[in-house]
């Protein structure tokens, strides 16, 4: 009988943030809001921010250097580097290239993949294909973005949800035959939704100019009903579909680490999966919305506080601006035997 396939495995996780804390209390003295609504209405007391001029290679690098040491793998020997972002530090060049030379990373190719919250899943999946084809052995994921360079500070509607942070992973092939690794991966989408959640100024259809900065396209704009809505079924909705392609349950899951866009979301997707809270990955008290960032920062918070370790199953599931949206079980680690 032919041997079984080789697994990609996701076998460490780092992260960084900036210092400078934003909290509700000041965005009182900003914007017409209090902490009382905000709290309320999404569960974010604080999030952070980077200081002007710094772009997300500024967290990007550290994070990478981070997760490589935790994995004893050394830059040299990456094959790629997926920057999952839409705040990277240029349009061109891609900070997976940036990335690429400050790491060392020197037989390692290097993109961005744009997929707005759902960017992390999406290139998590990709570089369990490319693994899993024989394409790749080492691949370094990263998530992130700087958000406070998106968001209009004077939208109160919107800039009450975002922070600025970056998370890595690696994920490696796993010996043939061996236990463990990412199982599967589920993605969707509907563009129907995409002006539910846009930048409108922000490639070819609106160029940048006086007016449409004026204006404030160049910021995130968002119908904060339709995209709760939409979030709310889609994140449900793929967990059961994943699980179920795989012959899995809610009580094959340790671990859910949902997307941090608003406690009023993420707790009814663990209600529809019969899990526990105490099950669940939230940082979004003093994180906010990193977008791609949430994500690895949640794992690493999990790995911080000993909830993730080897072995653990783990089902990651997100939603974003597109409409897109996409889960991953996996078993964490190296391989399991």
């Amino acid at each position: 009988m032919p041997g079984r396939a080789v697994r990609a495995h996701v076998v460490a996780v780092a992260s960084a943030l900036p210092e400078r804390r934003l909290t509700n209390a000041e965005l009182e003295r900003m914007v017409d809001t209090t902490d009382a609504w905000i709290v309320s209405r999404t569960g974010i007391r604080e999030r952070r921010i980077v200081e002007p001029g710094q772009g997300l290679s500024t967290l990007a690098e550290p994070a990478a250097r981070r997760c490589l040491e935790k994995a004893g793998v050394a830059a040299a020997d990456l094959d790629g580097i997926i920057v999952a972002t839409i705040s990277g530090d240029y349009v061109m060049p891609a900070t997976a290239n940036l990335l690429q030379h400050r790491l060392g990373a020197t037989r390692a190719w290097g993109y961005d993949l744009a997929n707005a919250c759902n960017g992390f899943v999406a290139a998590l999946a990709t570089a369990k294909a490319f693994i899993e084809s024989g394409a790749a052995k080492r691949i370094l994921v990263l998530g992130g973005d700087v958000m406070s360079s998106l968001v209009d500070y004077t939208d109160r509607n919107t800039c009450v949800l975002f922070g600025d942070g970056c998370g890595a992973v690696l994920v490696e092939a796993g010996a043939p035959g061996g236990d463990g690794g990412i199982d599967g991966c589920d993605l969707g989408s509907d563009g129907a939704g995409g002006n539910d959640l846009i930048i409108p100024c922000s490639g070819s259809a609106i160029p940048k100019s006086a007016q449409s900065l004026a204006a404030g396209q160049q910021f995130v704009k968002q119908n904060g009903r339709a995209v709760f809505t939409a979030a709310i079924r889609r994140m449900a909705e793929v967990c059961d579909t994943l699980l179920t392609k795989l012959g899995k349950t809610g009580a094959d899951v340790d671990l859910l680490v949902p997307h941090q866009a608003n406690m009023r979301i993420i707790e009814p997707t663990a209600e529809r999966m019969g899990l526990p809270m105490s099950k669940v990955v939230v940082n979004i008290e003093y994180m906010a919305n990193t977008t791609a960032g949430t994500i690895p920062l949640a794992l690493a918070d999990a790995e911080a506080d000993g909830r993730l370790k080897n072995g653990s199953r783990v089902l990651l599931v997100a939603f974003g601006g597109g409409f897109t949206w996409g889960a991953c079980y996996l078993t964490w680690g190296r391989a399991v035997r």
